[in-house]
């Protein structure tokens, strides 16, 4: 049988571009007769394959109209053309007769209900998930003709317990599937193929065609497909073409060949098609003369082969003389600090290549971060890249809308949920979109900023109906949109189950009437860009799917979704991208041959990839059914890096670092740089590197760098402000612009979106309960006051004491301080009476450009047994230093003292003071702690108060003084909503180079 095969096997040299010599060579075994090279049929690995076989012959034809062979890839053979084929062939025929392929969608469901009823696991998505692992396996299984009953071979005594417990599992595929495929008619693709490819071996086998048939390109192939190989090599026209063997390896070498060497998969190759290495002849030796493809470089060739050599043999590189450095003409290597600077000299090479008419390019990476930044960076000049590996369903804007439909429901309508939907370029309810949308950011600002509102839209029309100034038309926009929304919400949080096809019909009609604006039905705008095809087969396939599926509460459904969503294909534009570039993962990378390769993210555990563990078996496990062990990916890709490596020009790239961790560099390239070192010729290959870095960073580097000044505002005196409060003082003291912004521009920090209380928060429950408390009691305390003041706490606390880190953290120490609280009051109640407690006041003050108002809440007044007043302050946090008090930066006691001199709290007479005390509240050890101010007389720390604020309204009254931020920045403030306003990171640094 070896003989017939022997004529049948060649390869093309990795020097030559794939497909444009299999296309010459094509074209000299057959000529240039139309209907002779419409008579052949050519199999290749992959969908893109043939499009870049069919580009090939129009090269080579110079765009002259021509009948193209028949190309297929191995696994889509057409079943109509082959059932004609078998039908007057008795015994083929009937074998033929298989049940139609199941939808993907189908068998995760069918294969998630099995583990459900197994016990396995209760979680619906947690099943989908396994079933996707379980649905991997069996492919890979039916790939190498494994059947299910072979794990009934693995001895459990020579594993361990768990993964005996796998194997139990396992029974789902070895005794469930089988049950389930018959119950539906139908099988797995996987199965459906092989038996495809199965028959039309036996077809050709027993009825060879009359073209040619030829096999090109294939490296790893399944059980199924390596019988057809062998059949196309046998054939009188049947021709298989390997990409890359080598030829030229020593014997020892080729039989010390492991899993993870590039020529592993093609010698596994050869042996399922009984051949050797010397039945195998060049591609385009075959006629006399070259084909039109170029001729191999020899150096190249043989520098990568001598780089990936089988690790038991490497001791030949002691012997290595005779590659010169013509084996390195064209290659670059760019060692790039990190992720950014690699996209962005990619990007840059991709843009130069673009500069010589016709030329191509493609960035070939199974890293697809370093690809999503490498379209981005290509975004800047307006170039949309192919990229193979698309897009995730779950991240284009249709499957991210239908993601927060789903989420915004489940979780209640919560604001950041309902502003993540609202704010979605495809939701507009029926209206305009940019006028709704405005509508979503004014609903932002009344009611989900702040305070959390109640769940759903009821909360939501709750807290818009008690805001201040809710905006005008504000309530009659969010009506329809709650009717349209909130019979979604209630069917998620009720606890009755639905049946999942239900759940898909709801969840698809609201998503739909979302989507619709004032000029487009909701179907036509979520549905018509490929993402949005692609999430609509995905849901029509869901739906057709889910007819028996367990029905599922809200949140079951929302999970699940979420799961099988994540296992969606990723979706890929069809048109619109540039045609000379790409990016390429390594599978549609195999038979590419661009002008420019760059070989990006060469990282061990990139590429390579990480061969990682099987879930389900271990590797001795695997071994025993005959599958693949992970390594194999290793070699495959292995491969691909030496095909490519022979490209007209190729650039290799690596990050030193990511995510500010460092990286290993690929395993070729340490050998590749052992192997230069050897040479003498280490030092050829990364001086272009440096020149693209260099490049790629001046583009964002400004031709010069100006230091931000600090902002000087001199607003008009007229627009300055009159009034402030004893706090503001502080603030005007230690960062003027602050007050500018507040004041004069009129801007406020936004409160966060669905604020949790803070520590702004606790302090204002605290007050509150205080103030209550004394107010109720002013005279002698009862004997339960400490539980009087607790109940105040609660009235205070309201609402919030539901949530458990208040109810954990806050409300324990609020009990603490009530007890402290009330001891200390009772001692000081025998001699001093509380005269107001939060007593509001205000002072007017003479200025040059006129009176200035002083305004200031006391939070306790009380009066001493001498007549004199005594000022308490109630802190929460840290109070004040003496230092700053006494040098004037915390000036609102001493200024507070000067209003009570002067008689400007309402109700009171003007009194001296001669106490200053905060009450640090914190509710730990001590729970409270009484600060006096001392070592200071009060009254010249209130008349220097007094003065430095004249003197303050004096300078800011004159048009000449500016709002500087920071002034002393010794003194500023711990914390400023408008630092970022007056850029204080640009130019606060001292370097004067305006960085960070």
């Amino acid at each position: 049988m070896r003989g017939e095969l022997i004529p049948g096997l060649y390869t093309i040299a990795p020097a030559l571009p794939f497909v444009d010599a299999l296309a010459a060579g094509i074209l000299e075994r057959i000529g240039h007769d139309p209907l002779a090279l419409a008579g052949c049929t050519v199999l290749l690995p992959n969908r893109r394959a043939c499009r870049t076989l069919r580009e090939a012959f129009l090269r080579i034809s110079r765009g002259s109209p021509q009948l193209l062979p028949r190309m297929s890839p191995i696994g889509d053979l057409d079943a109509d053309e082959l059932s004609l084929g078998l039908a007057d062939l008795p015994g083929l025929a009937e074998g033929l007769e298989l049940p139609p392929a199941m939808d993907e969608v189908r068998r995760q469901l069918l294969l998630a209900q099995a583990i459900l009823r197994s016990g396995a696991t209760e979680a619906p998505d947690q099943a989908a998930r396994l079933s996707v692992e379980l649905c991997r396996l069996r492919d890979q299984m039916i790939a190498e003709g494994v059947g299910a009953e072979r794990l009934d071979g693995i001895v459990p005594e020579d594993h361990a317990r768990h993964w005996q417990i796998t194997l139990d599992f396992l029974k789902i595929l070895r005794e469930v599937w089988p049950l389930i495929e018959a119950a539906e008619g139908a099988v797995d693709a996987a199965t459906r193929s092989r038996a495809m490819l199965e028959a039309q071996a036996a077809l050709w086998r027993e009825r060879p065609p009359a073209g040619p048939v030829i096999a090109a390109g294939h490296t790893h192939v399944s059980a199924a497909a390596a019988g057809l190989l062998s059949v196309v090599a046998a054939l009188p026209r049947g021709m298989v073409v390997l990409p890359g063997l080598d030829r030229d390896m020593d014997e020892r070498s080729w039989e010390a060949l492991d899993e993870a060497h590039p020529q592993y998969e093609l010698s596994c190759l050869l042996k399922s098609l009984g051949a050797r290495r010397e039945d195998v002849r060049p591609w385009e030796d075959v006629h006399a003369g070259q084909s039109r493809a170029s001729r191999p470089r020899a150096a190249r060739t043989r520098l990568i082969a001598e780089a990936l050599r089988p690790a038991a043999t490497t001791e030949a590189w002691r012997d290595l003389a005779d590659i010169d450095e013509a084996a390195l003409a064209g290659v670059t290597r760019i060692d790039c600090p990190g992720p950014r600077e690699e996209a962005g000299a990619i990007a840059l090479m991709l843009r130069e290549a673009l500069e010589t008419p016709g030329r191509t390019a493609a960035l070939v990476t199974p890293d697809r971060n370093l690809a999503r930044r490498v379209a981005t960076a290509l975004g800047r000049w307006g170039i949309a890249i192919d990229d193979s590996g698309g897009r995730p369903l779950r991240d284009t804007a249709a499957g991210t809308f239908l993601r927060l439909v789903a989420d915004c429901g489940f979780r209640q309508a919560e604001p950041v949920r309902l502003l993540e939907l609202l704010k979605h370029p495809l939701t507009s309810a029926g209206r305009d979109p940019a006028a709704f949308r405005a509508m979503a950011r004014r609903l932002e600002l009344a009611v989900l900023r702040g305070p959390r509102p109640g769940p759903g839209f009821p909360g939501i029309e709750a807290a818009l109906a008690g805001a201040e100034r809710a905006p005008e038309g504000l309530a009659a926009w969010l009506e329809p949109l709650g009717t349209l929304m909130q019979p979604w919400l209630d069917a998620l949080a009720a606890p009755e189950p639905r049946p999942l096809a239900q759940w898909l019909a709801l969840h698809g009609e609201l998503a739909e009437a979302l989507a619709a604006s004032n000029r487009e039905i909701g179907p036509e705008r979520l549905w018509r860009h490929e993402d949005g095809e692609a999430a609509a087969r995905f849901l029509n396939e869901l739906l057709r799917a889910a007819a028996d599926f367990p029905p599922l509460t809200g949140s079951g459904y929302v999970r699940l979704f979420e799961a099988l969503l994540a296992a969606a294909p990723a979706v890929r534009p069809r048109y619109g991208r540039h045609p000379r570039l790409a990016i390429l993962g390594l599978l549609e990378a195999r038979l590419q041959r661009p002008d420019l390769v760059i070989l990006g993210g060469l990282n061990e555990g990139t590429w390579p990839p990480d061969p990682g563990a099987d879930p389900w078996l271990s590797r001795p496990m695997r071994k025993s059914l005959g599958l693949p062990t992970p390594e194999r990916r290793i070699g495959l890709s292995a491969h691909d890096f030496a095909q490519l490596s022979h490209a007209d020009e190729v650039v290799l790239t690596r990050s030193e670092r990511v995510d500010g961790t460092p990286t290993v560099p690929s395993r070729w390239l340490l050998r590749l740089d052992t192997v230069l070192a050897r040479l003498g010729l280490d030092d050829r290959i990364g001086g272009e590197g440096a020149r693209w870095l260099a490049w790629a960073a001046e583009l964002d580097r400004p031709g010069a760098v100006r230091p931000a000044a600090p902002p000087e505002p001199r607003p008009p005196v007229r627009a300055r402000p009159r009034k402030l409060s004893v706090t503001q003082v502080e603030t005007w003291m230690r960062d003027p612009y602050a007050v500018y912004a507040r004041h004069v521009l009129r801007l406020s920090a936004l409160d966060p979106i669905a604020a949790d209380p803070g520590a702004a928060e606790r302090g204002q429950f605290i007050h509150a309960a205080l103030d209550a408390f004394l107010r109720a009691h002013p005279g002698a305390l009862p004997a339960d006051a400490a539980e009087r003041l607790k109940a105040e706490g609660e009235r205070a606390f309201g609402d919030h004491l539901a949530r458990p880190d208040v109810w954990a953290f806050w409300w324990p120490r609020f009990e603490r301080i009530a007890d402290w609280f009330v001891a200390r009051e009772t001692e000081r109640r025998a001699t001093i009476r509380t005269l107001a407690t939060e007593a509001k006041g205000t002072l007017v003050l003479d200025g040059p450009a006129g009176p200035f108002t002083l305004t200031g809440t006391a939070d306790r007044l009380d009066l001493l047994p001498d007549g004199s007043l005594a000022i308490l302050d109630y802190k929460t946090g840290s109070p004040p230093g003496a230092g700053e008090i006494a040098l004037g930066f915390a000036p609102q006691l001493p200024l507070e003292a000067a209003m009570a001199a002067a008689g400007a709290f309402e109700g009171l007479e003007p009194r001296p003071v001669t106490e200053l005390a905060f009450w640090k509240l914190t509710g730990g050890e001590p729970a409270g702690q009484e600060i006096p101010i001392e070592g200071s007389d009060v009254a010249r720390l209130v008349a220097e108060a007094r003065d430095g604020l004249l003197a303050l309204i004096r300078a800011f009254d004159d048009p000449a003084t500016p709002y500087r931020a920071l002034p002393r920045p010794d003194r500023a403030p711990r914390y400023s909503d408008y630092a970022h306003l007056a850029r204080v990171q640009e130019w606060a640094t001292g370097g004067g180079d305006g960085g960070e």
